[in-house]
């Protein structure tokens, strides 16, 4: 047996999807897509995503790319968390490394004891990675499909390993591989606009982006299409027909993700401290540290807000009246504008004269809105 078929043999015994070769040529595809495209913002956030186009940066004497996929979504996920959180996000381990880490770990040690080098190329572009080696296909919503395993959807994640190992590459599967008779439903469904259409995404109008990066108040035209998504998003994939076969399958419960949807109630997350955030939230979700609660806070006012669920009342009346940073007072109060009725009201009209400048600009359009619907 060759060493090739050892190594997919042993990928697939450990517990991945799927697996796919390629050389190392550099990604230049990759380059002219990123000078083309907005990605400017990724070197505000420290990200050099032009320099991993070339492999050898990662390895200097590598030979080959070996590419693992690993469908994420395997469990049941309660609608408290799925209704608010992106499906990656509940079973990203990269913090407390307890499962597709430990896979990672075995496979590369496989590699060792055979004697092939390896390094994990986190920073590589992994979905032109997958195409290259023919285990992806890419879809209208820019996200990676699985070609032939994980029931051939997008919930998955693709793993880019260099090695120093000459390991014969796959046949690519660069294109973009959506049903003709599709609609561009994922496109329609974008509540942001951030889909364009064409293959591409505005980062910028992207939930995802917008729940975890930037340090503004979120925008008014925003804040109703983010809807109630606190951290990442799923609308393009939960629409798109390719995924409707894995979305159909009867899935095992998770206690893991059974015990996260009761530490990441909206209520709780409005109101939690840095010890309750370090605790049970960054753990899982770890793009926002703790300086950023403010942000945890705000984008769960939104969600409060437009669930138009009374009940939330008194917590955002709370945040209001007692949060110190204003973007999360902002968002309360227009959050509390969005729900409406006497409670509301009440509270917005007494914390009106307690305010100036953007807070009570919020708090002013709140009352506002509230007159407007109870006439």
């Amino acid at each position: 047996m060759s060493i090739k078929q050892q190594i997919i043999d042993k990928a697939l015994e450990i517990g991945f999807d799927d697996i796919g070769f390629t050389g190392t040529e550099p990604f230049t595809s990759q380059l002219e897509f990123l000078r083309n495209s907005d990605y400017s913002w990724t070197k505000r956030i420290g990200l050099d995503s032009e320099r991993f186009i070339q492999p050898t940066e990662i390895m200097p004497e590598c030979k080959s790319i070996i590419v693992l996929i690993y469908r994420y979504l395997r469990s049941n996920i309660p609608a408290s968390l799925s209704g608010h959180f992106g499906r990656c996000y509940l079973n990203d381990d990269r913090m407390t490394k307890d499962g597709l880490n430990l896979k990672v770990k075995a496979f590369r040690k496989f590699l060792t004891e055979n004697g092939i080098n390896t390094k994990l190329a986190a920073a590589a572009p992994d979905k032109l990675a997958a195409a290259r080696a023919g285990i992806g296909t890419f879809g209208k919503n820019c996200l990676l499909y699985a070609s032939k395993s994980a029931y051939k959807s997008s919930f998955i994640f693709p793993i880019v390993i260099v090695t120093d190992a000459n390991l014969e590459p796959d046949s690519p599967s660069i294109k973009t591989d959506c049903p003709s008779w599709c609609r561009n439903v994922c496109i329609a469904a974008c509540p942001t606009k951030a889909l364009q259409g064409n293959g591409s995404i505005n980062l910028e109008r992207c939930i995802s982006y917008l729940s975890y990066f930037g340090n503004e108040l979120t925008p008014l035209e925003l804040r109703e299409p983010m809807g109630m998504y606190i951290y990442g998003c799923d609308r393009c994939q939960n629409v798109c027909p390719r995924n409707q076969p894995l979305l159909a399958t009867m899935m095992p419960e998770d206690d893991r993700i059974t015990d996260m949807s009761k530490n990441f109630l909206l209520e709780k997350l409005i109101t939690m401290d840095a010890e309750y955030f370090k605790k049970f939230v960054h753990p899982h979700m770890f793009y926002m540290p703790e300086q950023f609660i403010w942000k945890w806070k705000m984008n769960s006012a939104r969600a409060m807000g437009n669930s138009l669920d009374k009940k939330y009342i008194p917590y955002l009346i709370d945040a209001m009246n007692n949060e110190d940073d204003e973007r999360v007072k902002s968002m309360a109060a227009w959050s509390l504008g969005k729900i409406g009725g006497e409670q509301a009201l009440d509270a917005l009209k007494k914390a009106y004269n307690e305010y100036s400048g953007a807070v009570k600009g919020e708090i002013e359009a709140a009352i506002e809105k509230c007159h407007y619907f109870s006439v």
